[in-house]
């Protein structure tokens, strides 16, 4: 699944680690949904999506491999 976690985290200059903290998550969580290394849960989605004033579908595409 692909994601546009890292493109919509830096372009409002937030690190790793803020965007984690903020969600409850560690950074080494974000990097390996930014790399493709793990899907996260759907609850997990959805607050990345809420964070970012967007729906789940527009962070995520789920089609791609």
């Amino acid at each position: 699944m692909r994601s546009r976690v890292r493109e919509l985290r830096t372009g409002r200059g937030l690190s790793q680690q803020a965007l984690g903290d903020a969600l409850g998550v560690s950074r080494q969580t974000i990097n390996a949904i930014e790399t493709g290394r793990y899907d996260p849960s759907l609850t997990l989605a959805v607050h990345l999506a809420r964070f970012f004033g967007a729906t789940v579908e527009e962070v995520f595409d789920v089609d791609a491999q």
